[in-house]
């Protein structure tokens, strides 16, 4: 790994609207599946943090002032990090079943960013982020999978996300 790259490391959030409250029996397998997918991602080659609330999860951690929307965040150390563990095991079952629990959203929901080494995003951050890849579209200020930028970069680095499992919930 070049210095650059250690440098810097991979923020990531996506935000889910939900399509019942937590406690409903239609998002009971979702609601069941949080602690063994969080837990998987703790052990994850290249998993550094994520954001968590009173739970242990950040199911009770507020996003755009919604109390239906739910956030995801956590740091990687590097996009192929962030995709192994994304499309592998639980996490992919569970990805894989997200239009039963999730609205979808028609604008983006996922953004990744860099992230100075040992800095942990906040919740504002996030937000500012997703706002900026709507407004912009991919920039090396906020970007996704498809379209992501190496630290200190301006140009693209086109990105293979495997069919049918794009970031959007």
């Amino acid at each position: 790994m070049t210095e650059t790259i250690a440098a810097y490391e991979l923020a990531q959030v996506n935000i889910a609207r939900l399509k019942a409250p937590l406690d409903s029996p239609q998002l009971k397998d979702f609601v069941d599946g949080l602690d063994p997918v969080n837990a998987d991602a703790d052990a994850a080659d290249g998993f550094v943090w994520r954001l968590q609330g009173e739970e242990g999860n950040a199911t009770d951690v507020p996003v755009f002032g919604d109390s239906w929307l739910i956030v995801n965040m956590s740091v990687w150390r590097d996009t192929d990090a962030l995709t192994s563990y994304m499309y592998q095991g639980r996490h992919r079952e569970m990805l894989a079943r997200r239009r039963e629990w999730f609205e979808r959203i028609q604008e983006a929901v996922t953004a990744l960013w860099w992230v100075p080494a040992g800095h942990r995003p906040t919740v504002a951050e996030a937000e500012a982020r997703l706002l900026h890849l709507r407004a912009h579209g991919p920039t090396a200020h906020a970007f996704t999978l498809r379209t992501s930028f190496p630290p200190g970069a301006s140009t693209p680095v086109s990105g293979e996300v495997p069919e049918g499992l794009g970031c959007s919930v």
